[in-house]
């Protein structure tokens, strides 16, 4: 896995170097991510921190959830807390907000700009329990700096 990342972070830097257009970027990035885990990942996407608020940005899958408010479900905790979540059973997770029952796991990374205050989220849902792991967390973590790079400027 930690391979198919690794590329996934090359190609990744080689879609986006240049870019600056926000939702092109990201909705770029959802895509790569989805086709690159197809098998694992369910639902992937961008919150954004706007008006106070986690607001939908580009995603990949089925409809979603149009705003998530601070410390509400795993992204409104995880931008709150300002620390990426891993939950593997999110019925399990308090005040989990269900925008797709198929939902089992779920990983939210937040993206720092450079004044260190939360940009938005990504999020990742699978199927399946327990489908993420600290891999997956430190790679996640480490695309959310490449794009913060790349919007931040």
């Amino acid at each position: 896995m930690e391979q198919t990342y690794q590329l996934l972070i090359q190609q990744l830097q080689t879609l986006i170097t240049g870019e600056h257009i926000e939702m092109s970027v990201l909705a770029n990035a959802a895509a790569l991510l989805k086709q690159t885990f197809p098998e694992r990942y369910f639902w992937v996407g961008f919150y954004l921190v706007r008006n106070n608020r986690l607001e939908l940005g580009p995603f990949q899958g089925t409809v979603a959830c149009y705003h998530i408010d601070r410390g509400r479900g795993v992204c409104g905790t995880a931008w709150s807390e300002q620390r990426s979540i891993v939950v593997d059973d999110v019925e399990q997770f308090p005040g989990h907000i269900a925008c797709s029952s198929l939902s089992r796991s779920e990983i939210v990374v937040p993206m720092f700009n450079s004044s260190h205050e939360v940009y938005g989220v990504i999020d990742i849902d699978s199927t399946e329990c327990s489908a993420f792991n600290a891999t997956d967390r430190r790679y996640l973590e480490e695309i959310a700096k490449i794009l913060m790079q790349q919007l931040d400027n």
